[in-house]
């Protein structure tokens, strides 16, 4: 069996890592005599919607996935732009190596693009065309303002196989319609990574570059942590200078360390907010510590030591509910809702007000958490485990 995934943007290598790893284990374990069961055949393909080292190269290496073996090389682009090329490039993927299965992870571009043409593709005069696994199914914002929303949506419609990360994505699927026996619930990939590497975040040096630790292993001096890249946030300027007014409380009780994505940098150069303070501390005007995009390890060990993290990012959400992390999220609502009902995460909205009031809930330390079932390591093994009994005969039939 030939199994094809596909990653474009930073969270989908976080998603997609677990697999490969599972893929390998299951291939190891075959032996001459096993029945059942047949090798996998992997390919990897990276759309190349996010590139270079800061933002896609680092994180290869700090996850150990392999090279792709096919690099779009797609680039950056409007909504349409970049969807129409993933298509274009993708479908003459798909021609050339007719997998069986076509892994999309998440909620880019390159899910909705990418499972669009395999859903239409067809083989032979057959009509057959390989299934569609769609990894994080069934995550629901109920915001159609949000291109990620749609991007969901249309993905889940099309796809053949569900694999869910959270109950409420089970219910939402059979809300919409979706067949029982598609919706698999098997935990979430993206904690697999974080479970894995979580130990070898303490080797980063991140705290010492930004001189919020003496030495390796000693005492961390408490701060926060930022992340902003959403557009309804950035891309307007009093929608952008409202989200720092409300942070301005926390940057006189603690550092904010905020790597800035490139569209984020881009705006914030456009409205005048890049500003550092004139004491050299690196800051700008409004109390922020700016840093480039950092790889996984790195940024894992900002995040597990933070005292508080705000962010716009919904993979963000999830993997401080498993650190134990208080998080405030910056928006309106989550597709992620058991990150509010068990995990650590509230919802502030992006007034001035209500953030200010989150982070003092926050910082009281007032919110209790549990993990969320399956977030064990092993949503990936369960995955494979539903994929190695696919078998070539499986292929759709249009």
């Amino acid at each position: 069996m030939k199994i094809l995934s596909v990653v474009g943007a930073r969270p989908n290598f976080m998603k997609v890592a677990p697999i490969i790893a599972a893929v390998e284990s299951h291939n190891r374990q075959l032996g001459p005599s096993t029945t059942g069961s047949e090798p996998i055949q992997h390919l990897l393909v990276h759309t190349g919607q996010h590139y270079g080292d800061l933002m896609s190269d680092s994180f290869f290496s700090d996850l150990g996935l392999p090279k792709p073996d096919v690099h779009m090389g797609v680039g950056s682009g409007t909504h349409a732009v970049q969807s129409a090329e993933i298509m274009k490039r993708f479908e003459e993927i798909l021609l050339a190596e007719k997998p069986d299965v076509v892994i999309v992870v998440g909620d880019v571009n390159s899910t909705l693009a990418c499972a669009v043409v395999t859903a239409k593709m067809s083989f032979d005069t057959t009509g057959a065309r390989p299934l569609i696994a769609h990894v994080e199914s069934g995550l629901r914002s109920f915001d159609r303002t949000m291109p990620e929303e749609i991007n969901r949506v249309v993905t889940d419609h099309v796809a053949d196989l569900l694999f869910v990360t959270e109950e409420s994505g089970i219910r939402n699927l059979r809300n919409e319609g979706i067949a029982s026996e598609k919706i698999h619930f098997v935990g979430n990939t993206m904690i697999d990574s974080l479970l894995r590497f979580r130990a070898k975040a303490e080797e980063s040096r991140k705290l010492e570059e930004l001189g919020l630790r003496a030495q390796t292993g000693g005492i961390v001096e408490p701060y926060a942590l930022l992340t902003m890249h959403r557009p309804a946030n950035v891309d307007n300027a009093e929608a952008f200078r409202e989200i720092l007014a409300g942070l301005e409380e926390l940057t006189v009780e603690l550092p904010i360390v905020f790597p800035v994505h490139p569209r984020t940098r881009r705006r914030m150069e456009e409205f005048a907010l890049q500003v550092t303070g004139a004491d050299g501390s690196g800051r700008n005007r409004h109390g922020l510590l700016l840093t480039d995009p950092v790889g996984y390890i790195d940024f894992l060990c900002l995040m597990k030591n933070a005292r508080i993290v705000v962010t716009d990012s919904g993979g963000i959400q999830e993997e401080t509910t498993c650190l134990g992390v208080p998080c405030v999220t910056v928006r309106d609502n989550t597709e992620r809702p058991v990150t509010v009902d068990k995990g650590t995460n509230v919802i502030a909205g992006t007034a001035r007000d209500g953030i200010r009031q989150a982070i003092r809930r926050q910082l009281k330390g007032s919110t209790s958490s549990t993990i969320p079932e399956l977030w064990d390591g092993h949503a990936a093994e369960r995955i494979v485990a539903v994929l190695s009994q696919i078998r070539q005969s499986n292929l759709v039939q249009a």
